[in-house]
């Protein structure tokens, strides 16, 4: 059945209108490998969905590096872990006052609100940074209110950032869900996805690095266009739900009220759920031991970038680092990786883990090279992406409703920002480490310490992922609920 189709539009269509349908057929017959079949206009919902995503996406990714960059450049790069520390606490209440606050308000009128905020925001922080950035010679230069005011901006745009990540992309992922059934979500989520990917891969280089190119001295001109493309996700929304017909928009001002009642879960139900049951502490535990490990990576990855480059330059070595990512990422989805679990079961894939991570932290402990961490980071992200991501999803398979809507929204968001604050407080022995022992040596006795503490961490996820792989298969098996 082909949703919304005019007969009388059908005989006055024009050749451009033909030409369109002929290339909607033709991607439709594509997309069917990967994703499935889908309806001609159940098809084009996903792709203006998919282009409200690629904005989303493509934003925030081009933000991240930038969100690095320019607080190396107002603070100092050894303080990306208070950063990361101070944001994480700060968004705990800012998360809980915005689930309130969809109680009240729809989803749809959301995804409008938030972006015209984040999207007004960014052009004023594109005034005020842009005044701000400088060498760190003149920062230092500085009067010491200005210099503070400095320090503060910094601290600021860090935690703006990190922000728009937490609110906007699971808002729209809230809206997805309420105005797509099922069975459609299984084959339209992933191309949306694909979609989104695109738009990670295109904006960080094209945007991130444009300043660069032009040959000018702050990252000005990016956040402005940044900005304004934040605001273009509100006519596209307006113009999504406008458009695409009203039976594929089957949850749409009908099961709000339920989603919202049944879906929205508190922090410490999540939480004593979790903490009820050892299979969710293990599921919660691999995923806290990959996020800790990463985080150190991460952190020892932006030290190195931004001994190498600074200003600009900087900003578009990491765009260049996020544009990878995500054609790294888009790669495994394309390529269909992460049904390696389908092949060789989930238990291989979430033991194969930590060998995969434990070869990864050997080179980082060996290597003391920028374009091995450039690696590195951006193989472990496509490796979480393709193996542990989806192998911890399915865990959840076997388990009550309750599990699923509050236990696992903890641990997959409460729980890896706490995985990632755990990460940030060991990264901040570094600073301490190298006063007291002077930089070479101090840089040494921390990565001694990261081998101590990261080998046994590693050693007891391979345990927990077999465990978790045999607990799963026995349940599949016996058609039980483990919890």
């Amino acid at each position: 059945m082909d949703y919304g189709v005019d007969i009388v539009k059908l005989k006055k269509r024009t050749p451009l209108m033909k030409a369109s349908e002929i290339v909607i057929n033709f991607f439709i017959r594509i997309c069917r490998f990967n994703f499935g079949t889908f309806e001609k206009q159940e098809f084009k919902k996903f792709l203006r969905m998919g282009l409200i995503f690629a904005l989303i996406i493509g934003v925030y990714w081009t933000l991240r590096p930038l969100k690095d960059s320019i607080f190396m450049q107002l603070v100092d790069k050894m303080y990306l872990p208070y950063a990361k520390t101070i944001s994480v606490l700060a968004l705990l209440p800012l998360v809980i006052f915005y689930t309130k606050l969809l109680g009240r308000v729809s989803r749809e009128k959301m995804l409008i609100i938030l972006p015209a905020f984040y999207g007004i925001t960014i052009l004023c922080f594109s005034a005020v940074i842009g005044i701000a950035q400088a060498s760190p010679e003149v920062i230092a230069a500085r009067s010491i209110v200005s210099f503070i005011a400095t320090q503060v901006l910094g601290y600021i745009w860090y935690m703006f950032v990190e922000s728009f990540g937490s609110l906007v992309v699971a808002l729209f992922w809230a809206f997805a869900t309420d105005t797509t059934e099922p069975l459609s979500a299984k084959r339209g989520f992933p191309l949306v996805v694909a979609i989104g990917q695109a738009g990670g891969i295109i904006f960080p280089y094209s945007i991130g690095g444009l300043p660069h190119r032009l040959g000018l001295e702050t990252d000005t001109l990016s956040m402005v266009i940044l900005g304004v493309l934040c605001l273009m996700i509100i006519p596209l929304v307006r113009y999504f739900l406008k458009v695409t017909p009203k039976q594929l928009l089957t949850s749409f001002g009908e099961k709000t009220e339920k989603a919202e009642t049944t879906q929205e879960p508190g922090f410490f139900e999540g939480l004593k759920i979790m903490l009820s049951h050892r299979y969710l502490i293990c599921i919660f535990s691999a995923n806290f031991i990959y996020e800790l490990i990463v985080t150190i990576f991460d952190f020892n990855f932006k030290l190195a970038a931004g001994t190498a480059y600074t200003g600009v330059e900087l900003s578009r070595y990491l765009s260049l680092y996020a544009s990878s990512v995500n054609i790294v990422s888009l790669l495994c989805l394309l390529l269909g990786i992460s049904n390696v679990t389908r092949f060789l079961g989930i238990g291989v894939a979430l033991a194969a883990m930590p060998i995969i991570v434990g070869f990864a932290l050997f080179g980082f402990l060996t290597l003391d090279s920028l374009s091995f961490l450039f690696a590195l980071m951006v193989g472990s992200k496509a490796i979480n992406y393709a193996l542990n991501g989806p192998a911890l999803k399915q865990l959840y398979i076997p388990t009550t409703s309750d599990v699923r809507f509050k236990a696992q929204a903890w641990i997959e968001t409460f729980g890896s920002r706490t995985s990632k604050e755990a990460g940030s407080l060991f990264n901040m022995l570094l600073k301490p480490l190298q006063s007291i022992f002077g930089a070479g040596a101090g840089r040494a006795y921390y990565l001694t310490v990261s081998g101590a503490v990261g080998f046994p961490l590693l050693v007891l996820w391979f345990a927990i992922a077999l465990y978790l792989g045999r607990t799963f298969r026995k349940a599949i098996n016996e058609e039980k609920v483990v919890c």
